[in-house]
């Protein structure tokens, strides 16, 4: 799982994410032909994108070149994704992790109902081709647009876990507490992220979101590393 980005639009059913929805549960009702269709596109703008940086970097990387190689128009890719940062942040995985926080027991401690959803959005992260989930978080470290880019976003995913949170402690989703909460979760999950990448993807993700929980529940332990 990478750090979740806010969803521009209404969850397609994460992580966040990039490249691979959730399949659809047993039973379930499959994704219309349209929805498809746009999964597919979506799908080809972003493996365009992915062989274009590695080919010649991000900045090289255009538009235009991305549409060509996907086989759709500029317009067709600006209207999947807003702009260029857009299509390597992924917003997949948010609003599935925030399902997956609904879904827990009410009276289930906060932290561990964290640490579930965070495994999950990991799982999903996993089905995805490690080297673009490696490729994509090392552009949030080397790229300043990338990285200005997934801090706007993640705004956004604050406001939404301020929702999650506030129907949890029974406060309002705007409360001064809540927000402080909401807001101190995003700050860990991207600073986990971005330690990931920073140090060569070598640390299990797993282990440092568990790491990032116990210091947002603990605090910082004096006198050690």
């Amino acid at each position: 799982m990478t750090a979740m980005t806010a969803a521009r639009t209404p969850p397609p059913a994460a992580p966040a994410a990039p490249a691979a929805p959730a399949a659809p549960a047993a039973g379930g009702p499959r994704p219309g032909l349209r929805e498809r269709k746009k999964t597919k596109t979506r799908t080809a703008i972003r493996e365009a994108t992915y062989g274009l940086i590695r080919e010649q970097g991000y900045d090289a990387t255009t538009i235009e070149q991305i549409a060509a190689r996907a086989e759709v128009s500029p317009s067709t890719v600006l209207r999947y994704f807003p702009a260029k940062e857009d299509i390597v942040l992924t917003d997949e995985y948010a609003p599935i992790l925030l399902t997956e926080l609904r879904a827990r027991p009410a009276g289930e401690p906060w932290l561990d109902s964290l640490r579930h959803a965070f495994r999950t959005g990991i799982a999903l992260g996993a089905s995805e081709d490690p080297e673009a989930t490696r490729l994509r978080t090392r552009l949030m470290v080397e790229v300043p647009a990338v990285r200005t880019r997934m801090t706007e976003n993640m705004s956004g995913t604050g406001r939404l876990l301020c929702q999650v949170i506030g129907e949890r402690t029974g406060r309002a989703p705007d409360a001064f507490e809540v927000r402080v909460a909401a807001m101190s979760l995003v700050g860990a999950l991207t600073e986990t992220t971005l330690y990931w990448a920073e140090h060569g993807h070598e640390d299990d993700l797993g282990v440092l979101v568990d790491r990032a929980l116990d210091v947002l529940d603990q605090g910082l332990a004096q006198g050690k590393p």
